[in-house]
């Protein structure tokens, strides 16, 4: 990963104006030159000024990367944000923010030489700033901007060099090999909604098929799901229903604008402060003792590289969309176009959440890990290059990209089995057999805006087109319908892997878990995006043939939903859509990410040592892992 070191500035340095383009809008930020940026701790001094020098505990003068003084970028640039933002609703007059002159922003266009300039060392901060504000984050939280040359990459593809993986040809780990790994203790700190989890509950019951014992922490709201799976539980910090809200309203994890920080900081926050107590902790309802001798996380759990470090123990990150630079396509966070931009747009958001969060981090590792702060940025929010990553999706809908190294897998979709034990309703057994095969609606967890316009349009279009449908109320408010018509059937919750083969085609939000299950049951799929790496699985679904464009949820309308549902009827649509499943078929995402996870770990040292963790953390001696692949 790319290695942001900032440059210090001496106090002589002037403060300078920075225009930055905040939902739709430019507005200026005065950026603190009197600051400079090695290492820092703890904001001690509450009612200093934004300006101001703050000494630590220990007596080391504060320091840190140059500060605005407004609300930037969602949360771009601030290093000592916290005080600011907890400040917001009683005293918003401290907050110098102002109307640019210009109203209107061009697109901004980044030149290859001038983007290098961001992960350059000898590059102040200051420019860094300037340069970083040539990017726009929309007014909806994602990240925007051109790079005006697209054919020659050497130019254009300006970080290859830094984020450069040899292809190597991968050996497998045969089957015969996983029995002499030896039992760990597993944590999983897994952060978003059900959709996010559920895989993960899948994996950690195949990994105790092994003999390992598996810790799901979670948000309690799922606290239920997961002990029904057989897996232990740990409440994680957040929640899931205001994680969603705020991922609706932002379709990144980028706020679009002020009012929405301290949401989300919030939210961050609480996540970050319980990780090391789900690693560490007794079980709360047993009080058996845990004690994590590895950890598999999602990076929306923000802290866990550096809980990893803290605890000596190794990390294995999994997700559901690319986290992974890759000239292949772009983040799922960004709306950039040109191939030439598409590398460039993984180091652009990871810079923007980094250095959003790096107050958060740098606090949660003096005080509560121990460890120095995290001076300078590097990719993956501050974590190391050499952790390996496994990402949750089927390469016959998305194949590995070819500059991703052998540290990284892409195992397949991870399904788990919800139909065998699943009794439905006689009376939705008799609904679905008493016509057509059905056309299944839904959006899961997700809040909706206008569900009630939502619902009339989906029950307008399945009567212009004749078809019957099956509507998912969910939480959204969906299917709120006094006397729903005869071709329509109203559910609360089902799973999908039962339901999915009864119907012919699906429309949903476009969630890893529910893409995969409709295409696993060979259904043509209409996603319809919210936020995050929805779009993105909408445009897979659609180069792939087995269904239309995405109808972001903005676009919603009744023709282009009627336009859509004639398209899944389309026999090549169906076609395709058979011959996606029947490949699908050949795959065990579990047995993928599980050999993933195995494949990589350290050898375990055969005698114990003492823990290699900071005073405090464990109060005796561990069996410790080899090497953390999460430590510097």
């Amino acid at each position: 990963m790319a290695d942001f070191r900032e440059n210090g500035r001496s106090s002589s340095d002037s403060d300078d104006e920075v225009s930055v383009s905040l939902g739709g809008e430019e507005v200026v930020v005065v950026v603190d030159g009197g600051r400079s940026d090695s290492e820092f701790g703890s904001r001690e001094a509450a009612g200093s000024s934004s300006t101001n020098r703050v000494d630590d505990s220990s007596g080391t003068v504060d320091r840190c990367f140059a500060r605005a003084n407004t609300l930037p970028v969602g949360m771009l640039y601030a290093d000592n944000i916290e005080t600011t933002f907890d400040k917001l609703e009683t005293s918003p007059s401290h907050l110098k923010l102002e109307r640019s002159k210009t109203e209107m922003r061009k697109k901004p266009n980044i030149l290859g030489e001038e983007a290098k300039k961001i992960f350059d060392d000898k590059i102040s901060s200051q420019k860094k700033l300037k340069l970083l504000n040539q990017i726009a984050v929309n007014d909806d939280g994602t990240v925007e901007f051109e790079v005006p040359v697209d054919v020659k990459t050497s130019n254009a593809d300006v970080a290859a060099e830094v984020f450069h993986h040899e292809t190597v040809d991968e050996e497998p780990l045969e089957p015969t090999e996983l029995q002499y790994i030896p039992p760990l203790q597993i944590v999983m700190l897994i952060v978003g909604t059900r959709g996010d989890v559920q895989p993960f509950v899948a994996i950690g019951k195949r990994l105790q098929d092994f003999g390992h014992r598996v810790r799901l922490a979670t948000h309690a709201n799922f606290k239920e799901f997961v002990l029904t799976a057989g897996l232990e539980f740990y409440p994680l910090g957040g929640d899931p229903v205001v994680l969603a809200g705020y991922m609706v309203k932002n379709k990144g994890f980028l706020p679009s604008g002020p009012s929405e920080i301290p949401t989300q900081r919030k939210q961050i926050k609480e996540i970050i402060l319980s990780l090391l107590p789900a690693c560490k902790d007794p079980d709360i309802d047993s009080g058996i003792p845990f004690r994590a001798e590895a950890i598999i996380a999602n990076p929306p759990a923000y802290g866990h590289t550096h809980v990893a470090e803290a605890l000596g123990i190794p990390l294995h990150i999994f997700f559901t969309m690319p986290w992974t630079p890759t000239s292949e396509f772009p983040h799922p966070l960004s709306r950039v176009k040109q191939h030439a931009g598409y590398r460039l747009s993984y180091q652009i958001v990871d810079s923007l959440i980094w250095l959003g969060i790096r107050d958060m981090i740098n606090e949660f590792r003096k005080k509560r890990l121990r460890l120095r702060p995290v001076t300078y940025l590097s990719g993956a929010q501050g974590s190391a290059s050499d952790v390996p990553y496994g990402y949750i999706w089927s390469p016959h809908l998305v194949p590995k990209p070819k500059d991703w190294g052998p540290k990284i897998d892409v195992v397949g979709f991870c399904f788990l089995d919800l139909a065998s034990n699943y009794v439905p309703p006689e009376s939705l057994v008799k609904w679905i057999e008493a016509g057509d095969a059905p056309i299944y609606v839904g959006f899961g967890s997700l809040p909706l805006q206008e569900p009630e316009k939502m619902t009339q349009i989906i029950v307008e279009a399945l009567k212009t087109t004749g078809q019957r449908g099956i509507i998912n109320k969910g939480w959204g408010g969906l299917g709120n319908l006094a006397e729903p018509p005869d071709f329509v059937c109203l559910l609360d919750n089902c799973p999908h892997d039962w339901l999915f083969l009864r119907c012919k085609a699906v429309i949903h939000h476009g969630g890893a878990g529910t893409t995969a299950a409709g295409l696993k049951a060979a259904c043509p799929t209409t996603v319809v995006p919210f936020f995050g790496d929805q779009p993105f699985w909408g445009e897979r679904v659609h180069a792939r043939g087995v269904g239309p464009a995405p109808i972001p949820v903005d676009e919603f309308s009744l023709k282009k939903l009627v336009d859509a549902i004639n398209f899944m009827l389309e026999p090549k649509v169906k076609q395709s859509a058979v011959e996606l499943a029947e490949a699908m078929k050949t795959e065990d995402g579990v047995a993928g990410a599980v050999k993933a996870f195995l494949k990589h770990l350290p050898p375990r040292k055969s005698e114990p040592e003492p823990s290699p963790s900071p005073p405090g953390l464990y109060e005796h001696s561990v069996v410790s892992v080899k090497r953390c692949f999460g430590c510097s």
